[in-house]
């Protein structure tokens, strides 16, 4: 990472980087978003610009590009970031192995990329994320164990994306240790239409499993609570349903007793946006070499279980 950005970056004054020419010029920065419907999506955002607010970053210019879900788009998106010249490039929740040449076009145009919750590959600067393995070790388990080790599951599942991808694998591996455990059906969710396409699908395993379903495991809380909304419209109670993210909804959810979603992960979506903004001012605006500011190529924020016993701390 060094090499690729650092050198470049500290060796090029701050003037060039921003396009002065005189007088201070505002910093021009792509968010290029995976799909912006997401909810965890906003709220990077949200973090982000209450982070702006705070720090007085009233120059920075901020577009945003919805890829919505498809990452031919997100590629795209890229381009043509690079090609208008930003100061900086920020992704979110993107898979960017389909974006390979669009970041190889912003790292030979010397503008640095920061990606959040899309894994890391070469010419990004830092991928800031939670760790998605350990979410789904902490959220898995506990949904099995509070089916008391059998029954039958449904498996929502959503490859295309890298942290719900790794989610489902764990998941995978820990149904390995329950064999009284039964996935009745196993689906993988439509990105581009994430909720509408998780409700007909179980709307469809409601009316053919009916109260043979035990519990829905959701690679995140809209499709968690897409699946509560079908089981609930068929008259199906009883089931246990998890997601990972921690939306406030969510979390409100899981605190009605009587709810069927009993667990989702608190992951820190404001915090990351706030700490892309540092980031961004401490290397692009302050000209710091990249390795002097972020510790890690990956970096992992903390991401703690919530149920119904501890969910009102994360109210």
């Amino acid at each position: 990472m060094k090499n690729r950005f650092a050198g470049t970056i500290s060796a090029v004054s701050v003037a060039a980087l921003l396009g002065f020419a005189g007088a201070a010029q505002a910093l021009e920065i792509a968010w290029v978003h995976s799909n912006a419907a997401a909810q965890s999506e906003q709220r990077v955002k949200a973090g982000f610009e209450a982070w702006l607010a705070e720090s007085g970053k009233s120059d920075w210019n901020v577009s945003f590009l919805d890829s919505a879900g498809s990452g031919e788009a997100t590629a795209s998106n890229i381009q043509d970031a690079a090609n208008r010249g930003v100061g900086a490039i920020i992704i979110t929740m993107s898979d960017l192995r389909a974006s390979r040449a669009a970041i190889d076009a912003a790292v030979a145009a010397g503008i640095p990329v920061f990606s959040v919750d899309s894994g890391y590959i070469d010419g990004v600067v830092v991928d800031l994320t939670t760790n998605n393995w350990a979410m789904s070790s902490d959220v898995s388990p506990y949904l099995l164990d509070e089916l008391g080790g059998k029954g039958n599951i449904i498996f929502l599942r959503m490859a295309e994306h890298h942290g719900t991808r790794k989610r489902g694998d764990v998941m995978e591996d820990v149904l390995k240790e329950y064999p009284d455990v039964k996935v009745l059906a196993e689906h993988n969710i439509d990105y581009t239409a994430f909720f509408e396409d998780t409700s007909r699908t179980m709307e469809d395993y409601a009316a053919r499993f009916g109260t043979d379903i035990n519990a829905v495991w959701a690679p995140w809380d809209e499709p968690a609570q897409a699946a509560i909304n079908a089981l609930t419209a068929a008259g199906i109670t009883g089931v246990k349903v998890i997601g990972i993210d921690g939306h406030p909804q969510a979390v409100a959810e899981v605190c009605k007793p009587d709810s069927m979603m009993i667990a989702t992960v608190s992951q820190p979506f404001e915090g990351m946006g706030a700490q892309v903004g540092q980031w961004i001012d401490e290397i692009v605006v302050n000209g710091k070499p990249a390795d002097d500011v972020i510790p890690s190529k990956t970096v992992y924020m903390d991401a703690p279980l919530v149920t119904k016993k501890n969910c009102q701390d994360f109210m």
